[in-house]
């Protein structure tokens, strides 16, 4: 039931992640509406990269006790007390959710109303919203934003909705350990979760369909990641998976893999085969605004083809990544202002040609810019230099053997087309190599021109670059 009144704003954002940061002191005089269906905060801070990195950094912890021996020190676990761990994750993120939509509720914010409940565009820019008492409230707004997200993706398994099973959104709040996970996927939030629960003890099978885990990294990352899974779960790529069951209490998977049937048993089940945009949810095909798998299409300043209606992070990007979606928000707000005459210059875009982004695995990957088959598919004529961490008297003091820095050269420009880590701290030390992109320097003046801590693990960025 709709009420009849249609609540008028001037901006009505879908979504409280990115989204959240619009509205600041420049938009005091905007009345204004945000619509959240869930927790405050979005995908980030409640399901997304803060928990599992804070559940990483633990599992990084526990793998380091087991590593000790190599280093002369005699240590092991004796606990792995998953609701403390649990615990403090959210015992830190919830009290920052609350505290987000109070602020949001209070004297503080008196241009803003918050609507809880799910939205839906029915007009151009009307959308209903629906509570969870059913009661539905129609708004419209001179401008709407849509920053709803992603969700994750449930892969069309036989019997696969007959079972209970986990996905990203639910896994970090179980009440206790399995001691046997099965997980779907093969990317960047299996490799991670992978991670931690094998980290805690648990036996992880991975069931991924592709022959490599990360598949859309550079092939040797992807190549060097499997390998190194595979000595810590039981990896079984090129797996169709046939049919699942629940038998008592356990999940029964079966798969083709290698021209054979085999059956796999765990207690908990994972699906974490990807997330899809959720532009078909709030109903945005059906006022015809343009969209692909779901995906919100927007040209460079975040509008649709809708006029007045916005779109930015997850819900219509191909790269689902935070900081690129704060990067969005933070030319969007300029836009929105723009398009009233508000301010005066061009509208912005953001150039996200060297958006690095990084898996928090074991080990860690970072990665920008141009795989080598990518560059080679183009026809473009590179340098590949390859240099272990290994090769560093820092990967000496770490005992390191298997990570080490890639990068990908433009043959005639010098250019640095790609880099790629894998190993301890790749996602913090591929930041040079996204800075000298960003800023067009060639190799030689990055290996060149700045000192290179020694002995400090920085060196294997300088090494690769000299390799070139």
């Amino acid at each position: 039931m709709s009420n009849e009144e249609t609540l008028d704003f001037d901006l009505v954002i879908v979504g409280t992640g990115s989204g959240n940061s619009i509205p600041g002191p420049e938009f005091d005089h905007w009345n204004i509406a945000i619509i959240e269906k869930g927790l405050f905060g979005g995908t980030c801070l409640n399901v997304g990269c803060i928990p599992s990195k804070m559940f990483v950094y633990a599992a990084d912890v526990a793998e380091i006790i087991r590593d000790s021996a190599t280093y002369g020190i005699q240590a092991s676990i004796e606990e792995v007390n998953w609701p403390a761990i649990r615990d403090r994750v959210f015992g830190r993120i919830d009290p920052i959710v609350q505290g987000g939509e109070e602020y949001r509720l209070g004297v503080e914010c008196p241009n803003i109303t918050v609507l809880k409940g799910t939205g839906r565009l029915v007009g151009s820019k009307t959308l209903d919203v629906t509570g969870d008492d059913g009661q539905v409230t129609r708004v419209s707004g001179r401008h709407i934003v849509l920053g709803a997200g992603a969700r994750p993706f449930i892969p069309p398994y036989p019997g696969l909705d007959d079972v209970p099973f986990h996905t990203s959104d639910t896994v970090m709040r179980i009440d206790s350990l399995p001691q046997r996970m099965i997980i779907f996927g093969g990317g960047y939030i299996a490799a991670e979760l992978g991670h931690v629960f094998a980290a805690f003890g648990c036996e992880v099978t991975i069931i991924n369909r592709g022959e490599r885990l990360l598949r859309r990294e550079d092939d040797d990352i992807s190549v060097r990641f499997t390998e190194i899974a595979s000595r810590r779960m039981d990896v079984r790529c090129g797996s169709e998976v046939m049919k699942v069951e629940q038998i008592g209490n356990d999940i029964r998977v079966e798969i083709q893999r290698n021209a054979g049937v085999e059956t796999v048993e765990a207690d908990m089940l994972l699906v974490a085969a990807g997330r899809v945009p959720n532009g078909d949810l709030l109903g945005a095909p059906d006022v015809g605004i343009s969209c692909e798998l779901g995906r919100i299409l927007v040209d460079e300043h975040f509008r649709t083809s809708l006029e007045g209606v916005w779109a930015f992070g997850d819900i219509s990007n191909v790269h689902q990544l935070k900081h690129l979606a704060n990067a969005e928000v933070r030319a969007l707000r300029q836009n929105l202002l723009k398009a009233e005459g508000e301010i005066d210059g061009p509208m912005l875009s953001v150039d996200d040609r060297f958006v690095p982004h990084a898996v928090f695995g074991h080990p860690q990957v970072a990665s920008v810019g141009l795989t080598e088959r990518d560059a080679r598919e183009q026809g473009l004529s590179i340098v590949v230099a390859l240099k272990d961490y290994g090769a560093t008297a820092y990967g000496w003091a770490m005992e390191d053997s298997e990570g080490f820095c890639k990068l990908i050269v433009d043959a005639e420009s010098r250019q640095l087309l790609g880099a790629h880590l894998i190993g301890p701290q790749a996602s913090s030390l591929i930041q040079s190599l996204v800075q000298g992109m960003e800023f067009g320097q060639t190799v030689d003046q990055l290996a060149s021109q700045q000192f290179y801590i020694h002995p400090a693990l920085t060196e294997v960025i300088e090494n690769a670059l000299l390799e070139v």
